[in-house]
């Protein structure tokens, strides 16, 4: 038992050391380095012993986070080369919240998007009843409250009226999507269709101010936070 437990000790300090402590950017970056950070020696240990652990769990439960933003990422990049403007994992001027997604069409749209990877194990699906949004039997209405302040303060920095968008990964939504207090909520491989949809509008704005606006304000998450 002790060889057992002083060769899960080596490994985990090992792939500790390994890591690097401040990522590069991009989708999912912060979810990611918060999954790392959970992640200590003795959590790796306990995980090595098959031993489960509150904060390995929240780890786990990070690092899935950040694979789905990656996969929204990989879904809307492609709208680069139509002429938009797509950044991931940005900082808020002040605090803690950032914004996985900020899509700016060719005609000045500017759209806050939310990727959520909610498990699709339950037999309901997300939906809104009662003036509350549920998936399953859970009341989840408060988990939209991080868009709304994250929509908000890009529309008051950038001068315009930002647009929230929720991206599903997993979860199966009623209707095939749904739109709850003002918020449109859809599933992950619609999210390319449905932004040019809604950026197709024409605006007097500049795009590309905004997108200079927008990069200056809202720096990458872990270059803001990992300094």
């Amino acid at each position: 038992m002790t060889f057992l437990l002083l060769s899960a000790a080596a490994l985990a300090a090992y792939y500790y050391l390994r890591c690097p402590r401040t990522p590069g950017g991009g989708a999912g970056a912060s979810a990611a380095a918060r999954a790392r950070q959970l992640r200590t020696p003795s959590v790796r240990i306990a995980e090595a012993l098959n031993i489960p652990t509150q904060r390995g769990q929240e780890a786990g439960r990070y690092a899935v986070a950040a694979e789905a933003e990656k996969r929204t990422a990989a879904r809307i990049n492609p709208l680069r080369r139509e002429g938009w403007v797509v950044l991931h994992d940005l900082a808020l001027p002040s605090g803690r919240a950032n914004v996985d997604h900020l899509a700016i069409s060719p005609s000045g749209v500017v759209i806050v998007l939310d990727t959520k990877r909610w498990s699709a194990r339950y037999p309901a699906p997300v939906r809104a009843r009662g003036g509350r949004l549920l998936h399953g039997d859970r009341d989840v209405t408060d988990r939209l409250r991080g868009l709304r302040h994250e929509t908000s303060t890009v529309s008051r920095i950038l001068g315009v009226q930002a647009i929230p968008l929720v991206v599903m990964d997993g979860a199966r939504i009623e209707g095939g999507e749904l739109t709850y207090d003002g918020i449109r909520i859809i599933p992950a491989e619609r999210a390319p269709a449905v932004l040019r949809s809604i950026g197709s509008t024409r605006t007097s704005r500049d795009a590309q101010a905004l997108a200079a606006l927008a990069t200056s304000h809202f720096p990458p998450y872990t270059r803001k936070h990992n300094r």
